[in-house]
């Protein structure tokens, strides 16, 4: 196999022909040949082979070669040759599958519209990239009508074949437990169309994960899932504190933090509609009999976890955001933190909620003073530990995980919470936009990976 980067032209002959310039010719090993099949995603289809005198790397394609695998646009990609089946692939082909509540042109993917955006900006300068939602997909045709962005930076509409790689970003936790996208899935599967990430994790499923992992699973505080009122209070008298909230919630919604002091009783903070709220119970089977007439059978959901006396900032606590991928060496690195502040009196500390956003080289500093840039490189090896762990006892493939990590006073490393489609408020942070493009970097460079349009010696 050989891979190389050229510029691809349209011409409006009409029949099966690519003109192809000298150097290119050698670089994909087609001296001397007079057809070849060229393949974009799923499709593929023959031409004749007309060499042309000009310098670089240049493929121009007929309109017969165009319409026949569907290719979108003219541009800068990868091509793939394959000799022993005289086959030049065109690409990578990558599909950012997401949903949105209109098929407004201007806002077709709702608020994840701009982040898709600035993907499909970036993606264009080496690949063919487009979004699309579930019924964009035509399974008897093998296309997709998906979302294209052009160069004014405006959205339009193309018909290609199915994708080479499939970035999931669908936003419904709701949505992704229904059969037709389970369905979809699997359907990309058995097609051999590499899908990630795969799903949102609930809490319980991390926890599942690591509980045979001793390595990984010291990083996490003890967890009980689909708690009994017994285990609570258990966890309440050996921890003083603790965390009860709902294992596939988002955004700190439906989270408490529960407290004992004795012989004055039980405190309760939580999010209330508007604002923070605190709430006193003088047993604890008052406060459970609340939080039972409050959620009924959704408890059923919830899970209790050994509160953390983290470091503070002013009085409020302080916990990090690590945002990790796959690069296109299929390696895990750190590629953005943030230090989240909680807002006073807030259970967590989701900006939403009243926290606020700081570098973590200033959170740590604070709190560590010159030890705080050794706390924070440890942090990050305990991030690439949890993220290998992750990956290792997880069946399907990973290429994004965002980590709510805590720190204590003795410098001990928590990992709250995995998310496999981790948000990105903290890229907002003015200090952090550098890692925000970094981030989509990492995103294209893993589809190139996954999808064998990188050499293997390219840094």
């Amino acid at each position: 196999m050989s891979l190389t980067f050229c510029n691809v032209h349209f011409t409006q002959q009409p029949q099966n022909v690519v003109y192809i310039s000298g150097s290119l010719i050698k670089k994909l090993k087609l001296n001397g040949k007079k057809k070849v099949h060229l393949r974009l995603g799923g499709d593929r289809v023959p031409a004749a082979i007309k060499p042309i005198q000009k310098s670089g790397n240049h493929l121009y394609l007929a309109s017969g070669v165009r319409r026949g695998i569907h290719i979108p646009s003219t541009g800068s990609v990868y091509l793939r040759s394959l000799q022993q089946q005289d086959e030049v692939q065109l690409g990578p082909l990558i599909g950012v599958l997401s949903d949105g509540p209109t098929s407004s042109l201007t806002q077709p993917f709702g608020s994840r519209t701009g982040f898709i955006k600035q993907l499909l900006k970036e993606g264009k300068k080496q690949s063919y990239i487009f979004a699309f939602t579930p019924k964009d997909i035509n399974w008897q045709q093998e296309t997709i009508n998906g979302y294209f962005l052009n160069d004014s930076g405006s959205f339009y509409r193309q018909r290609v074949p199915l994708p080479d790689v499939v970035y999931n970003r669908l936003p419904s936790r709701r949505a992704e437990t229904t059969f037709p996208i389970q369905m979809l899935r699997e359907r990309f599967i058995r097609r051999k169309i590499p899908f990630f990430n795969w799903s949102f994790f609930n809490k319980s499923d991390v926890y599942r994960l690591l509980e045979d992992d001793a390595q990984a699973n010291k990083y996490v505080p003890e967890s009980i899932m689909n708690p009994s009122p017994e285990q609570i209070k258990d966890m309440l008298d050996r921890h003083s504190f603790v965390y009860y909230k709902p294992s596939g919630g988002s955004l700190g919604k439906g989270i408490y933090r529960i407290s004992y002091v004795p012989k004055t009783g039980y405190f309760v903070r939580y999010r209330k509609s508007v604002g923070n709220a605190l709430q006193r119970f003088s047993t604890f089977n008052s406060l459970i009999r609340t939080l039972q007439s409050r959620h009924g059978r959704g408890l059923q959901g919830y899970v209790v976890q050994q509160g953390i006396r983290l470091i503070e900032i002013d009085g409020c606590p302080i916990d990090f955001r690590f945002h990790m991928h796959k690069d296109g060496k299929n390696q895990w690195v750190v590629v953005g933190i943030g230090a989240k502040k909680a807002g006073k009196g807030s259970v967590t500390t989701h900006i939403k909620n009243g926290g606020s956003l700081l570098t973590p080289e200033q959170a740590l500093s604070r709190a560590f003073g010159s030890r705080g840039d050794e706390v924070l490189k440890r942090a990050k090896q305990t991030a690439i530990k949890l993220a290998e762990s992750i990956e290792y006892h997880h069946r399907h493939l990973i290429g994004e995980l965002g980590f709510d990590f805590g720190i204590d006073k003795d410098e001990q490393i928590w990992m709250f919470e995995a998310n496999a489609k981790p948000g990105r408020s903290i890229f907002k942070h003015p200090q952090l936009r550098a890692e925000g493009r970094a981030s989509v970097e990492h995103i294209l460079e893993h589809c190139l990976y996954l999808t064998k349009f990188r050499r293997r010696d390219e840094p």
